[in-house]
């Protein structure tokens, strides 16, 4: 039965997902949130109020996931973002656009999710009149 969960789990990456290899890299539950928490102490005030919060409210909504297949692609999803995440975030370069293939592999749901996120974060990063004039005259 373990071999039809397997093969029933589909990537959501462009490249294959090997299950065996993915789980020796990946963190048990709760040493992954801290360390989550503890990547967004390097980010802008602002973005780390709204990551630790979405990360909590993620892990708080999968916390009675029995399926293994679930649990295990929630988990590597989790690593991969920690992995992505920049070491220096005032380098504008260590961000990468969202994966082309991951649009089309999103529910509807998810993608409203996502839409919403966009809009949240364009708030929080509106350049206040005062910095756009500084801007400007730099220019």
């Amino acid at each position: 039965m373990y071999s039809t969960l397997v093969r029933l789990a589909e990537s959501v990456t462009a490249k294959s997902l090997d299950l065996r290899q993915a789980s020796v890299a990946l963190y048990p539950p709760i040493p992954l949130y801290r360390r989550l928490l503890r990547a967004h102490r390097r980010l802008p005030i602002e973005m780390r109020l709204l990551g630790d919060d979405y990360v909590k409210a993620e892990f708080r909504r999968h916390k009675d996931i029995n399926n293994p297949v679930h649990v295990m692609g929630f988990l590597t999803q989790w690593k991969m973002y920690l992995d992505e995440l920049p070491r220096d975030p005032s380098d504008s370069r260590s961000f990468k656009k969202l994966d082309p293939t991951i649009y089309e592999k999103m529910s509807a749901e998810q993608l409203g999710q996502l839409y919403e996120f966009m809009h949240a974060t364009k708030e929080i990063w509106k350049p206040v009149n005062g910095e756009q004039a500084q801007s400007e005259t730099k220019k």
